[in-house]
């Protein structure tokens, strides 16, 4: 809940702090991965620094490979608190393990990657040799 001297941002400001479009915003909300934000008295959205720091940390748990789905039920286990930390733990794990193997997989292909490059530059840097009129 917003307090008097909590900052109070426009759904405009938050789209240009985390990146998101409004209309991303806006299906968040309504999805249920951001909880109903308060509202001026003329009904505009206003977002506390929490709720960008929740944004921010549902953009890096997309970022990584989880699903809407399970951001949705990772949300919902949030809201419910402490008891749910063992699920969401969990789930913490799950996301890391797969990003790791992603990770692996990823620094193997740079490796033929890196190796590629290197085996063919060899070939450009001798045929410039080559190319190059003896004197």
């Amino acid at each position: 809940m917003n307090t008097e001297n909590e900052q109070q941002l426009t759904i405009q400001q938050v789209a240009e702090i985390t990146d998101l479009s409004v209309h991303t915003l806006r299906y968040y909300e309504r999805i249920g991965l951001i909880h109903p934000i308060n509202r001026a008295q003329n009904t505009h959205r206003r977002y506390s620094l929490d709720d960008v720091g929740w944004i921010e940390f549902l953009k890096k748990l997309r970022a990584t490979g989880m699903s809407i789905q399970q951001m949705q039920r990772y949300a919902e286990l949030q809201r419910e608190g402490d008891p749910t930390l063992p699920e969401r733990v969990e789930m913490l794990r799950a996301l890391k393990e797969e990003a790791e193997m992603r990770i692996s997989d990823l620094e193997e292909n740079l490796k033929l990657i890196r190796y590629k490059i290197g085996f063919y530059q060899t070939i450009v840097d001798e045929q410039t040799l080559e190319a190059i009129p003896q004197i």
